[in-house]
C-alpha cells in the first residue's frame, strides 16, 4: 500500500470518527430519538442502495453490487471508493447508514 493511500485512508477514518462524535452530541442536545435506517452494502441489493443512500443513483448502485460480486464482501465503507463514482463526500453523506456485516 503507498503511502499517500494510507494516509488518505488515515484522514478519512478520522474525518467519519470526528463525524459520528458530532452527530452523536447533536442528537443528544436536541433531544430526539429519530430513527436511522441502516444498509448493509455487503447485503442490499442495487434499488435498496440507491434508494436509501444519499448520492447514490441507481447506476452507481449496480456498479456497488457488482463490484461487490467480482472482488468480495466490502470490510468497511472507505472500501466503497473503489468503485468507479464513488467518493468520501457520498461515504461521509451516509456514515451513519451504512453498515457492514
Amino acid at each position: 500500500m503507498k503511502a499517500s493511500q494510507i494516509l488518505f485512508t488515515f484522514v478519512a477514518l478520522l474525518v467519519l470518527a470526528l463525524g459520528q462524535t458530532v452527530a452523536a452530541d447533536d442528537g443528544q442536545m436536541a433531544g430526539s430519538q429519530a430513527q436511522v435506517v441502516t444498509v448493509n452494502i455487503n447485503k442490499a441489493d442495487a434499488e435498496t442502495l440507491a434508494r436509501e443512500l444519499i448520492g447514490v443513483g441507481r447506476s452507481r448502485a449496480e456498479a456497488i453490487v457488482k463490484y461487490r460480486e467480482e472482488f468480495g464482501p466490502f470490510y468497511s465503507a472507505e472500501e466503497l471508493t473503489a468503485v468507479k463514482g464513488v467518493g468520501m463526500a457520498t461515504i461521509i453523506k451516509n456514515q451513519q447508514k451504512i453498515v457492514v456485516e
